[in-house]
């Protein structure tokens, strides 16, 4: 018996849609009696495990919420520790516990499901942090009520809770400039996550409304693009005169990586980061960043799993959460 038996498989040996089969096995209605019959009977000829699936989406019986998360993102990443955590609270708020799975990158891979969703343990889940964009098509096809959290995937266009990416580093950019910082460095792989590349494009908007010089040198990525490991930052031999981050883990690296150089911030050159976590506060300087408003990042998010669980065509779409800056010593002002 083939255990990994999607519905996209049942949909192609029926010749039907995946949106079909989904409604077919949720005995949900658009299908008719006939149609529900024989996308069942072909479900439990392939080996799909689809009843109680089914009874758990349309009941919402467990009352437990999963959250997905990739081993890339969440082993030494704080940030996504502490949304984990607002989420745990929030839930509970709600009367729901909430189960962790961290998905190994094999498994991402190789498309291997949570245990979470293969046995049924949970009733809706949050997949929280970047994902392969296969993989989200996985989860989809399961038919199991989700949302994204902190990022979204044009190619699966699935409900999605995001902190206000554009427009925070459009704004952080904004302020260097007014700071007196004609030349503005980004650091981050652009590719690598569609938070980075969201505050590439506030950070670029910045420039380009105010005609400043954009150099491919002064681009500067901060990690691998597939399995998200950090790299050592290979820094231009004509410094900028300011830096944009794409996050606070990246700003403090940097911070240290220029005083080693004999380069100091802020009086040399100024720096800024993006979440304010802990690694804002941490700096010497503590650095001038944009706050991610997490309490309402992870309100937004439970509210939209709960109304998907109790209402399987709820859509949210791309839900933005906004933030603001916090202002600190890694930025000085320059005539």
């Amino acid at each position: 018996m083939n255990k990994n038996v999607t519905m996209s498989d049942i949909a192609k040996e029926m010749g039907v849609s995946t949106v079909t089969v989904s409604k077919a096995l949720g005995d949900k209605d658009g299908v008719s009696e006939e149609v529900r019959r024989e996308i069942k009977k072909k479900a439990e000829a392939m080996g799909y495990r689809y009843n109680s699936l089914a009874k758990s989406i349309k009941d919402g019986v467990s009352g437990n919420i999963g959250v997905i998360v990739s081993e890339r993102y969440f082993s030494d990443n704080a940030f996504y520790a502490n949304l984990y955590q607002r989420n745990v609270v929030e839930l509970s708020k709600q009367n729901y516990s909430c189960i962790l799975e961290i998905v190994s990158k094999e498994d991402e891979h190789k498309d291997i499901l949570p245990a979470m969703i293969v046995n049924n343990k949970v009733d809706g889940v949050i997949v929280l942090g970047q994902m392969k964009s296969h993989y989200v098509s996985h989860i989809v096809e399961t038919g199991m009520p989700h949302v994204l959290q902190d990022f979204y995937d044009e190619k699966v266009g699935e409900d999605a809770i995001v902190s206000d990416n554009v427009y925070g580093a459009y704004l952080l950019t904004k302020y260097l400039l007014e700071q007196g910082h004609d030349s503005i460095a980004f650091v981050g792989n652009i590719y690598a996550t569609s938070s980075i590349m969201d505050r590439y494009l506030g950070y670029y908007r910045a420039l380009l409304e105010t005609k400043r010089e954009i150099r491919p040198s002064w681009i500067i990525g901060d990690r691998d693009e597939q399995n998200g490991t950090y790299t050592e930052l290979s820094l231009p031999k004509q410094l900028p005169k300011a830096f944009f981050c794409n996050c606070d883990e990246v700003a403090f690296s940097l911070v240290n990586q220029l005083k080693a150089m004999g380069v100091k911030v802020p009086e040399d050159v100024s720096v800024v980061g993006f979440d304010d976590y802990i690694f804002a506060t941490v700096c010497e300087p503590k650095l001038t960043t944009y706050k991610v408003a997490l309490e309402t990042l992870s309100e937004t998010t439970v509210d939209a799993i709960l109304k998907k669980i109790k209402n399987p065509d709820y859509k949210i779409g791309r839900k933005v959460v906004g933030g603001s800056i916090v202002y600190r010593d890694s930025v000085k002002k320059r005539k």
